[in-house]
């Protein structure tokens, strides 16, 4: 039997609507008003959901004024009927394969952690002092990208560079689908340059790898307290002298697994502990996610948004003043403004890379 593209696509959109009309009753419940965290959820899926509805509209309008100057055009006798038909029909087929298009990448499984909050570790890797000063570079780039997108930015925890930048510094991004847009970020980023200490105008190549981590709340993660260890300190470094002289400072020790999460930002004890529980438990929620990830091959990871972590993902050369992201081959001379936070260029590409991989899996299974 031959397949049928157009009732496929109909009846998955029928299928959505019908889950849409679900949601749309459950979130004017009372007992789902006061579950706040479900409300939530089903507000998301609802938003989600209606995207789709709302397209799908549009397509069986499309399909219908198809079929309708079709009818006319075999059964009218009335010229100037069949003309304006056939300017319907032209212009109805003219709108259909994009919009065919659109609803195939919108029927595709989403993740759903792309739309949480994210934690970010960037840590210096080989280089030396370059790596940490690079490592300040790339938290630039993010913290100007972030603010530009209306997100907002809180460090967590930083230890500073001998000659500037960050050895290591770790910092939440709150806002709209933060991971599925950061989460292509993750992995070994490389710069050459000649660094400001090198004396004889040689270049050098460093390091800073990148993680992104879904930020995972308690009701996607039960973080046992009798697993972690808790340590406060007084703080160290800047912060004033009431940071520096109180028990402000916390340092987790997760037993099972070995993880240390410190944060010092705050004045209050309480607020570190609370960041400190958050990177935390999403490194751990990530821990889980990989062990899934690995054990189902039909929810294989994308080798664009989730590939290897140490493998380099992208190269900043100074001297040509290109970036290169050699997950997709894409190559821009535009440096100057992409470590200035304009990076939605090559994002936009990995994204389109990821839903192309993730279209032709979705195409395979029909």
């Amino acid at each position: 039997m031959k397949f049928n593209f157009r009732r496929y696509m109909l009846e998955k959109i029928q299928i959505i609507k019908q889950r849409f009309d679900e949601v749309n009753d459950l979130i004017i419940q009372p007992d789902i008003i006061s579950d706040q965290p479900r409300y939530i959820k089903l507000s998301k899926e609802y938003k989600d959901l209606k995207k789709v509805v709302d397209k799908g509209e549009i397509y069986k309008d499309v399909l219908e004024n198809i079929s309708e100057a079709e009818q006319l055009i075999a059964n009218s006798e009335d010229e100037e009927m069949v003309e304006m038909a056939n300017m319907q029909l032209e212009e109805a087929k003219e709108a259909l394969p994009k919009l065919e298009e659109e609803i195939r990448y919108m029927l595709i499984p989403k993740d759903p952690d792309d739309a949480k909050n994210v934690v970010v570790e960037v840590r210096a890797g080989t280089g030396g002092d370059e790596a940490s000063i690079f490592a300040g570079d790339l938290f630039r780039m993010y913290s100007k990208y972030c603010s530009d997108k209306g997100w907002r930015v809180d460090v967590v925890s930083q230890s500073d560079g001998t000659s500037g930048g960050f050895k290591e510094i770790i910092f939440e991004v709150s806002g709209e689908d933060v991971y599925g847009t950061l989460k292509f970020e993750a992995g070994v980023h490389r710069v050459q340059r000649v660094p400001q200490t090198e004396t004889q105008g040689r270049v050098h190549t460093s390091a800073a790898t990148v993680m992104v981590l879904p930020e995972a709340e308690e009701i996607d993660f039960e973080l046992d307290m009798t697993e972690v260890r808790i340590e406060r300190t007084t703080s160290t470094g800047p912060g004033g002298q009431s940071v520096n002289t109180t028990y402000s400072a916390i340092k987790l020790h997760h037993e099972p697994t070995g993880m240390i999460v410190s944060c010092q930002d705050q004045k209050s004890s309480h607020k570190n502990l609370e960041k400190a529980l958050k990177v935390l438990r999403s490194r751990l929620y990530e821990k889980e996610l990989e062990k899934q990830r690995e054990a189902d091959s039909a929810k294989r990871k994308s080798m664009v948004s989730s590939g290897d972590r140490s493998a380099k993902i992208r190269t900043y050369n100074y001297a040509q003043g290109r970036v290169t992201d050699h997950r997709i081959g894409l190559t821009l001379y535009d440096l100057s403004n992409i470590i200035d936070g304009d990076i939605q260029k090559i994002i936009d590409e990995l994204m389109l890379a990821e839903n192309t991989e993730l279209l032709k899996a979705n195409d395979d299974v029909i």
